[in-house]
């Protein structure tokens, strides 16, 4: 196994390459927010006002959903202070982002920034990270569903993508409500039910045909796209003790223009070594790593790596190491026997 280094140790190293303005606020990306706001406004107009036939209303519904997703990586930037410094306007326009899926911003600033991106990947403190064995095996539902054939399990997992995320995000709620202050808890109710009220509110005033295509489907294809993002993001990776980003976190290559529409998200290991940094010199940043690095950075592609999620089990063996209930068979991870190059398989039969 060879030696993890905090995310701090890499960034201290790569510093000194980038540019100072890659760390200074960029709000001219607002733009874009702006453009995908009118998208959106424009497609539910058009669905409201003309009678239009079903393939068009579907059409609209994709591109809502795209915007909506969009919007949520623009979101996330805000919330990581990339695009605005004030407090107030950080939280306000990464409110406004996250609207659509229906996601608070002290709740994500909780999750995500203090949780996730401390501890990625631990075991126990990670919000984000995937179950273990042994937590399947305390649950007797749980245990029943990995005994299924993994092909079962891997349809049911990636059909379920589609409401992943907005149960997620009810579920930290659950998680981390306790933990805010009593002068906070007002505003984090609030901001969990004013966008679930607003899009409910739009059930009774469009009507339900019309809400199916100008929300709910937006919705699940909205959580498709993040959770494409988000599953390949770590649950490749080992579970691991010292937040290493070049041990547990996988970038995925997809197309230029998706990069620049989905503010270059698909640079996870990059996001995790400098979340503070404008995304666009995140391919600088991946530059730099692959000369000091090489052996250590795992990249795939999109399609790749959605792939190998499809073909390996989900529980944790051990850190290193999946486990299929099924067939008793442990997988390994990125780092540990899973190459990008070959198609997932299990690299060998546990005894019980």
């Amino acid at each position: 196994m060879r030696e993890l280094h905090s995310f701090g140790w890499y960034a201290k190293q790569l510093k000194e390459h980038l540019p100072k303005k890659a760390f200074r606020p960029d709000p001219g990306k607002l733009l874009g927010g702006a453009a995908y706001l009118l998208i959106t406004a424009a497609a539910m107009l058009s669905i409201v006002l003309l009678s239009l036939p079903l393939a068009v209303n579907l059409l609209l519904s994709l591109i809502i959903g795209m915007s909506f997703a969009a919007m949520g990586f623009l979101g996330h930037e805000i919330l990581h202070g990339t695009i605005v410094r004030s407090p107030f306007l950080r939280n306000t326009l990464g409110g406004l982002f996250f609207w659509p899926l229906c996601t608070g911003p002290r709740l994500w600033r909780k999750w995500h920034n203090m949780s996730h991106h401390v501890h990625t990947q631990h075991e126990e403190k990670d919000p984000d990270t995937w179950l273990t064995e042994a937590a399947v095996h305390r649950n007797p539902m749980l245990r029943f569903i990995y005994r299924l054939p993994l092909s079962v399990r891997a349809f049911f997992e990636f059909a379920t993508q589609t409401v992943m995320f907005s149960l997620h995000s009810l579920r930290m709620f659950k998680t981390y409500v306790s933990e805010f202050k009593a002068t906070s808890a007002p505003a984090l109710w609030l901001q969990l039910i004013l966008p679930w009220a607003t899009w409910i509110s739009l059930l009774f005033i469009a009507g339900v045909t019309n809400w199916i295509y100008m929300f709910l489907i937006p919705l699940l294809i909205a959580n498709g796209i993040v959770m494409a993002y988000i599953s390949t993001n770590h649950r490749l990776n080992p579970q691991v003790e010292i937040n290493d980003p070049l041990a547990n976190s996988l970038t995925v290559t997809v197309p230029k223009w998706v990069d620049v529409i989905h503010f270059h998200f698909s640079h996870h290991t990059e996001h995790h070594l400098f979340p503070a940094v404008n995304s666009k010199y995140y391919p600088l940043v991946k530059q730099k790593i692959k000369e000091y690095w090489p052996h250590l950075y795992h990249e795939m592609p999109m399609s790749k790596a959605l792939l190998a999620l499809w073909k390996t089990p989900r529980p944790y063996f051990d850190g290193d190491n999946l486990i299929d209930p099924s067939r008793n068979e442990v997988y390994g991870t990125l780092g540990n026997g899973l190459l990008e190059s070959e198609s997932a398989k299990p690299a060998k039969k546990h005894a019980q």
